[in-house]
């Protein structure tokens, strides 16, 4: 198995995702990379996780793959109260809440009344659609995302 894969269930990520962020026991996670194999067991307590700043507000850390070249699982931090701008993105992706409250509004003009998701929540966006993602909490918002294919953020203009 080479990471998760979009036909995996959403509870398979939350419990991975949740497990290693609340540093529940041994979790286990697969990594992948050069020195990944597929019989040896990762556990990544939370204290492990290296974020990068993506920009002042958002920081990412992979935790198997590489984001920038190809399929990832990736933990994300928003500020609290904070929205991403209108965007796409190459490759499906499937996200999950771990802290906080998120919305995904979808759409060119923004969903009016996007679902509000606490911890727990899942969430996914097929390639090529519009969106902002936001922390709409007022704490900052953890969640964990995977892909099968490199992240990339394509600002959508407003209509």
């Amino acid at each position: 198995m080479r990471g998760f894969r979009s036909n995996r269930l959403a509870t398979g990520v939350a419990a991975m995702a949740l497990a290693t962020v609340l540093g529940a026991g041994t979790a286990a996670a697969q990594a992948e990379g050069p020195t990944w194999d597929p019989n040896t067991t990762v556990a990544l307590p939370s204290g492990d996780i290296s974020y990068q700043n993506i920009n002042e507000a958002i920081q990412m850390a992979d935790v198997w793959g590489d984001r920038a070249t190809g399929a990832h699982g990736t933990f994300g931090k928003f500020p609290a109260n904070f929205e991403a701008p209108l965007h796409t993105h190459t490759f499906a992706y499937h996200g999950v809440v771990v802290s906080g409250v998120m919305t995904n509004p979808f759409g060119k003009a923004g969903e009016k009344n996007p679902p509000q998701m606490p911890a727990g929540s899942y969430w996914y966006v097929p390639a090529g659609v519009p969106h902002t993602t936001a922390c709409v909490s007022n704490t900052p918002c953890q969640f964990f995302f995977d892909s099968e294919g490199a992240f990339d953020f394509v600002p959508v203009a407003a209509e």
